[in-house]
């Protein structure tokens, strides 16, 4: 390709709103236009990345046995409506009507579209397993889009789907896909990780990893272990127990760790210092905490940790009342009790409904003494282990000191579990001998098992060979690849711009002659193009009338891997060979710059 013809402005300046760094190079080396908020045109440069990117997906893809499909964007909602995910989808979905007034979505993803498709063609289990894949643009209505490609209301997306008659059948083919995933993102020169993950709104039960690029510039969180490699993101995210960590000796009996510990007091509280044993054989006691309805508050005013404090925070799930218990120095990880419960909906109940379900005013809600609340009890095992507590006092401007957990509140605790946000330092919960470390991350990739959470609402079930009918099991596999652009971007640039891995950047060799009217640096131009050419080595000709300054500058922008400068040399047949990402410089002859060539491909 010549640069000339090749429509590819390039940008001075970004615009003053561009954060992320995929999305200010991406505008500046002319790869994307913005259309609307969360909608980009793809220019010749980013169409040609996006081709590479799908080329690597589509032969992995073969390689499992998968088979390309083409699946409608416009679906109709009552296939939503069957699978159950209509309402539960939200807002994120775009829904529209034709001009019968018949109710359809832009699919943001396909799992009914296609469960509709193998329910009509697929009834024996002779035709299982099958696996089938497409590239398909996705729409989802963004509450705030930003950072580019990274978080779109229109995106390319690689989803699969695999079928199978058995669980056995249908992990070999998850096992399949997530070997698939590496081998794709290794090709496309990503550093990532795969980790244990929430399945979402997506559903299933069986494993769900997701595969994250590593980069301070991502919006996730992802843990990882200091020791082994447990690695999951912060949403499914578990450290060691409480009851692990404080145990002794091998009957798992919870010890007390400290050797006294001091009672807060405000002014109208007496200070007193008590040992282990007086505080265990404390009841508790109710006093007064005028204004003190906050964590920081009772902190603050009583001058404790608040790790000595019992949080109390009412939620309602699916509208059903229940209480978290966790510790004062821990948050709740929402999406741990969601999926504890099994509901669809979870939200943290309002004041008002708080005074209606327990009886207490929000802030002063506790465990102990709370009597006649018809609530499902849910701890977090962080508590377990405290003796010498403050809870909420059920009573406007009193709380419970000396709550001993085992004592006072194991008998109506229904759930104990792990319900919070992992912290850094935390014990791993696999090796238990490593601590957690956070690493910041973009999800580029996530497979999951789904089982027959489609397949059981649609009725998408084979005849086996028995003659029974059975639900069909499912597998789901989706790769962002619009996504995984601005991924690879933000881990291949530098101040000057993109440094594309040879793998997928939009040409290898960018050829720049010093200038044009000279006619020996141009015959020595042309013929390395013509040469690199014939070779289906994927050129580009700077044959633009431009200062060498702003090729070199436009150069470096789109970050083609290699650059081959035709200056002063050539009138002694010599050219230089540069590597944008490692900065090496070597002059070279023709034939010699041809050979290395050869060897980068």
């Amino acid at each position: 390709m010549k640069q000339s013809q090749l429509l590819a402005v390039t940008l001075r300046e970004s615009p003053g709103d561009v954060e992320a760094a995929s999305h200010r190079l991406l505008l500046r080396a002319g790869y994307i236009r913005q259309l609307a908020a969360g909608i980009y045109t793809y220019l010749p440069l980013g169409r040609i990345v996006l081709r590479r990117i799908e080329q690597i997906i589509c032969e992995e893809m073969d390689r499992t046995g998968a088979q390309e499909v083409l699946l409608p964007a416009m679906q109709p909602a009552e296939l939503w409506q069957e699978s159950g995910r209509y309402e539960v989808y939200g807002e994120e979905l775009i829904r529209l009507q034709d001009r019968h007034q018949r109710d359809f979505v832009l699919g943001p993803t396909h799992e009914e579209v296609i469960t509709d498709l193998i329910r009509s063609e697929v009834g024996s289990y002779r035709q299982l397993p099958v696996t089938l894949y497409q590239i398909q643009t996705k729409y989802r209505d963004e509450r705030r889009p930003r950072s580019g490609l990274l978080r779109g209301r229109e995106f390319l997306m690689k989803d699969a789907y695999s079928f199978a008659a058995d669980e056995e059948t249908m992990q070999q083919a998850y096992m399949r896909m997530y070997e698939a995933y590496h081998h794709i993102f290794e090709r496309c020169g990503l550093d990532f990780r795969a980790v244990e993950a929430d399945a979402g709104t997506i559903g299933g039960e069986g494993s769900t990893h997701e595969f994250t690029a590593i980069t301070e510039a991502g919006e996730d969180t992802i843990v990882v272990c200091t020791h082994c490699e447990y690695a999951a993101n912060l949403e499914k995210a578990e450290s060691a127990s409480e009851a692990f960590v404080q145990s002794s000796g091998s009957n798992g009996t919870i010890a007390f760790t400290g050797e006294e510990i001091m009672i807060p007091h405000t002014t109208d509280i007496d200070t007193s210092t008590l040992d282990a044993d007086s505080i265990a054989s404390r009841s508790p006691e109710h006093f007064h905490t005028p204004g003190l309805r906050s964590i920081a508050q009772l902190t603050e005013s009583l001058s404790i940790t608040p790790d000595r404090i019992i949080k109390t925070v009412i939620f309602l799930a699916d509208q059903e009342p229940v209480a978290v218990l966790i510790r004062g120095d821990e948050e709740i990880n929402e999406i741990k009790v969601k999926n504890y419960l099994q509901a669809d909906e979870l939200i943290i109940a309002d004041m008002e409904t708080v005074q209606q379900v327990t009886g207490a005013p929000a802030g002063f809600v506790g465990p102990y003494g709370l009597r006649h609340a018809r609530l499902t009890w849910l701890a977090d095992d962080s508590i377990l282990s405290l003796q010498n507590a403050i809870s909420g006092g059920n009573q406007e401007d009193y709380h419970y000191r000396y709550v001993d957990v085992q004592r006072d509140l194991l008998h109506q605790l229904q759930h104990i579990g792990d319900f919070r946000n992992v912290r850094e330092g935390d014990r791993c919960p696999r090796c238990r001998e490593g601590s957690i470390h956070f690493q910041r991350g973009i999800e580029v990739g996530h497979v999951f098992q789904l089982g027959d959470k489609y397949s059981a609402a649609m009725n998408a079930n084979y005849i086996d060979s028995s003659g029974r009918e059975q639900p069909i099991r499912m597998g789901c596999y989706g790769i962002g690849v619009s996504r995984l652009v601005a991924a690879i971007v933000e881990q291949h640039h530098d101040e000057q711009g993109i440094c594309w891995p040879a793998s997928i950047a939009p040409y290898l060799v960018h050829l720049i002659p010093i200038s044009v009217r000279d006619d020996q640096q141009m015959r020595i131009a042309m013929e390395l193009y013509d040469r690199l050419y014939q070779a289906r080595c994927e050129v580009l000709l700077d044959d633009r009338d431009e200062r060498t300054g702003v090729k070199f500058k436009d150069s470096d922008l789109i970050g083609i891997p290699l650059r081959i400068v035709i200056g002063k040399g050539a009138a002694a047949g010599e050219v230089e060979y540069v590597e944008r990402s490692s900065g090496i410089r070597e002059q070279m002859t023709v034939e010699g710059v041809i050979r290395r060539i050869g060897q980068q491909r």
